[in-house]
């Protein structure tokens, strides 16, 4: 069968957070603990069991937050993702400082956020480089989460050539059968007070999903969207878009389980 007869898989929506490096060791722990304990509530929504959830804190707080999430009292708390935020290319080795994606994995992290923008222009990171670190990822049995967006707000073609340069490499990479979350965040709206238009993502994120590359893959890919996305925003994204990546709107844990319903529910 050709690549572009594959059926497209069924897309659950997924919603996450990043702690970036804003909490403090002790502030993760109860952040966590607090989601933990709202999504274990009686009260809350049965309709996010229909959506896969992920919390992405710093690497020295992982092993302990999936600890955490192992011992939650109740399945859907348990069925939380822990992702890292940065991986290297290699298993092991002479490489200090840096993360080992086999690592991650033994200590029980299920998806992987790559390609950030931050790490981009902080740290040097490029298209390749994100998919070596990407092919990582799959390799050990994990989801690449991988951040993608145009630099420069412009027309939605000319956007959508930037991230599909970013999409390609990593896809290339990675495989037809592997499982991949791209969070479509333009460089510039993150941070900003607001969201990109949903006009405009919506335009992006429709013909990323349509190309040849994505569309015709047996493994599946979600797109969600972040870049100061907050709560209120899916409703308006949920024809194009199967989620959010969320920033500090989501630092509070109620916060959080707002978006999450909102979600679930839309």
């Amino acid at each position: 069968m050709p690549p572009s007869d594959y059926p497209a898989p069924p897309r659950r929506r997924i919603v996450g957070v990043s702690t970036k490096m804003y909490f403090s060791a002790a502030r993760t722990t109860s952040y966590v603990s607090s989601v933990l304990s709202l999504l274990s509530s009686p009260d809350v929504s049965p309709d996010l069991s229909n959506i896969d959830i992920f919390i992405i804190p710093d690497h020295l707080t992982l092993s302990n937050v999936v600890s955490q999430v192992q011992s939650a009292p109740s399945p859907l708390a348990r069925s939380v993702l822990v992702g890292a935020q940065h991986c290297y290319l290699e298993d092991s080795g002479a490489f200090t400082g840096e993360v080992s994606p086999s690592v991650l994995k033994e200590v029980g992290c299920g998806i992987v956020e790559l390609g950030h923008a931050e790490r981009r222009r902080l740290f040097g990171e490029t298209d390749e480089s994100t998919a070596a670190k990407a092919k990582a990822v799959v390799r050990n049995g994990m989801v690449p989460l991988i951040c993608v967006g145009e630099v420069m707000k412009g027309e939605v073609e000319t956007a959508t050539e930037e991230v599909m340069m970013q999409v390609r490499s990593v896809l290339e990479a990675v495989g037809e059968d592997a499982e991949v979350v791209l969070a479509y965040e333009p460089v510039w709206a993150i941070g900003q007070a607001e969201p990109a238009g949903c006009e405009y993502v919506c335009g992006v994120v429709r013909r990323v999903r349509e190309s040849r590359e994505v569309k015709g893959r047996k493994g599946g890919v979600r797109i969600v969207y972040g870049g100061s996305a907050g709560p209120g925003l899916f409703e308006r994204l949920k024809g194009e878009a199967d989620g959010l990546f969320l920033g500090r709107f989501a630092h509070e844990a109620e916060g959080f389980l707002k978006t999450l319903e909102e979600v679930a529910g839309a």
